[in-house]
This record gives structure tokens, C-alpha cells and sequence, in this order.
């Protein structure tokens, strides 16, 4: 019996204790419903907004985000600005909100110009941010460790740098040999001549596409030149000898003669008496007629075996009959 009535007790007791704790919940959502309501009808917060370096302090601040206080306060942003923390985070007394001002900067390259809106201090670190693909060899104008001010203009170059290879052909060599037996208006070639190829490679630097400085840097003999070889005959018959004076005039410029007498297109070997220097020329005008002289020959001619100065020179004239 005294069993029952202390189990009744303890139910009686714990049932006291869940209805103060249903009530005392009830008072306590009340009042937190009461002041959340009161405080955020008189919440004024301070806010400090450092803008582009400069610092500025809002009191009696409402706005619960900070996007809502930029809207309020109309502080708008522009391209490439940004703000920290983010436009949706809430606001608190003595929060800080950091605004970046972009600037512009226009840069020329490949052949077109792009606007850049950047906070990058310098050149450099601007174009590392905007995307614009850069090699090492570009030149930038000014220098990527220039201020990047508002309003810069920054030209872009592209360097390549490469190397080229071109083939040059090299000019044959010339050999001659003669033969005593053969003819002297014969001349056999006995080895055929061929050029050679050089390969030239060559540093060659262009700047946006056009080249502005070569340099050799190697040269290779890719194939030798083949020596041309002729053989030409020195045999001269000769007929009726002559002794007489050679005089000179100005007329074809060539190998060639003036004699009164000797067919036109004959052939003879003219020799200097005094040093003994000889030359063979073929008879294409008549002359001289001068009493004494018995040929007069062409300038050209004239100088193989003496000086224009010497004027008239003795000679011995042999027609030549092969």
C-alpha cells in the first residue's frame, strides 16, 4: 500500500515538472520572437567602406547585407570592380567592406586593339589577368613593369624567333689544258662541269610576322662542285709571212682587223717584234692605208700585245691556212 502511494507521488511530480517546462518554452519564444522583433526595428550599425584606397564610415546603418547597403548607399559597380566580402553576406557593426576600382587599359596586339578592365598595378601582371597569350620573346611597350595608370596604352609585339635553311648553288670552277696537236679553233670539253650546293641556315627574327633581322649561323657543303675541263688546241698552220707596222682603231671591240688586202674572214697571227706577244684576229674591214703599215688592229686586240699609248708598233703577220 505504502509502495502504491509513493509510485503515485512520483507520477504526480513528474507531471508538475513537463507542464512548467512546456510553459516556461512558451514564455521564452515569446520573448525572443518580442526582442528579435525589437532589435531589428532599432539595429544601426557602423560600417566602414574602404573604396579605392579611400576610407569611408556610414552610422545608423539598417541594411542587413552587404548588398543591400551598396544598393541603399547607390555605391554601383562597374566592370572589373569588386567588393569584399560578398554582396550577400549580413552586416554587423564595425564591418569592413573592401571595393576594388578597376581601370582601363587598351592594348594593341595582333593587329587589333582590346580594352582591358584591370586593378593590376602593373603592365605586366595586367596582361598575365586578362587572358592575352604572351611569350617570353613578345615585346611589350612600355614595359611590363610600368604603372598600369588609368587610361595606359600598351602595344604588344609578337617576337618569333626561327631558324631557316636555304640552298645556294656554288659556281663550277674552270680548267683548261692545251694541245699542240689539236687544232686552234678547236676546243673539246673533257669533264663536264656541275655546281655545287651550299646550305645556309640562318637565325631569323620577325616581329609580327615581318622579318627584321637574319643571321648566318652555319654553312654546309651538301654537294662539291665538278671542275668543267676543256682542252683547247694551240695547232696553228700558217701560210705567207709579212713584216710590217700595226696601228689600232676603235670599231667592233673585238678580235678583229682591218688589212687592205687579206679576204675578209681570214685569219691571222700578229706578233709584237719587240716583246715577242702574240695574238690571232680575224680580218673584218679594210685599211690601213698608210704607206708602211700593214694592219690595223682593233683596240682590243691591240692591248694584248702593247700598250694604246705605243700608237704604231713593228709586227710580223703570218695568214693562218687551218
Amino acid at each position: 500500500m505504502e509502495r502504491r502511494e509513493k509510485k503515485k507521488k512520483g507520477l504526480k511530480l513528474f507531471s508538475f515538472f513537463i507542464i512548467l517546462l512546456f510553459f516556461s518554452a512558451l514564455a521564452f519564444s515569446y520573448f525572443w520572437k518580442t526582442k528579435s522583433e525589437e532589435w531589428n526595428k532599432s539595429d544601426k550599425k557602423t560600417i566602414i567602406v574602404i573604396d579605392g584606397g579611400l576610407e569611408f564610415s556610414f552610422v545608423n546603418v539598417a541594411e542587413k547585407t552587404v548588398g543591400e547597403f551598396l544598393a541603399a548607399k547607390k555605391l554601383s559597380l562597374s566592370e572589373g570592380d569588386s567588393v569584399f566580402p560578398n554582396e550577400d553576406v549580413p552586416l554587423f557593426s564595425g564591418t569592413r567592406i573592401f571595393v576594388g576600382r578597376a581601370h582601363e587599359m587598351r592594348v594593341a596586339v595582333d593587329g587589333g586593339e582590346q580594352i582591358l578592365h584591370t586593378q593590376a598595378m602593373t603592365v605586366g601582371r595586367a596582361l598575365e589577368e586578362s587572358g592575352i597569350a604572351m611569350d617570353e620573346d613578345d615585346i611589350v611597350k612600355p614595359s611590363r613593369d610600368t604603372f598600369a595608370e588609368s587610361g595606359i596604352k600598351v602595344v604588344i609585339t609578337r617576337v618569333q624567333i626561327e631558324e631557316q635553311s636555304v640552298d645556294k648553288l656554288i659556281a663550277f670552277p674552270k680548267k683548261t689544258n692545251e694541245d699542240d696537236k689539236l687544232s686552234w679553233r678547236k676546243m673539246i670539253i673533257t669533264q663536264k662541269g656541275e655546281k655545287g650546293i651550299d646550305r645556309l641556315t640562318y637565325r631569323v627574327s620577325k616581329h609580327d610576322g615581318q622579318e627584321v633581322n637574319r643571321k648566318l649561323l652555319k654553312t654546309e657543303t651538301i654537294k662539291a662542285p665538278v671542275t668543267e675541263i676543256t682542252t683547247q688546241g694551240t695547232y696553228v698552220k700558217v701560210g705567207k709571212t709579212h713584216k710590217g707596222a700595226a696601228s689600232w682603231y676603235a670599231f667592233t671591240g673585238t678580235m678583229s682587223a682591218a688589212n687592205p688586202w687579206l679576204p675578209i674572214g681570214s685569219y691571222v697571227r700578229v706578233t709584237n717584234v719587240e716583246n715577242g706577244k702574240s695574238v690571232i684576229v680575224r680580218i673584218n674591214d679594210r685599211g690601213p692605208f698608210v704607206l708602211g703599215r700593214i694592219i690595223d688592229l682593233d683596240k682590243v686586240a691591240f692591248q694584248k700585245i702593247a700598250s694604246i699609248g705605243a700608237g704604231v708598233i713593228g709586227v710580223t703577220m703570218e695568214e693562218i691556212i687551218n
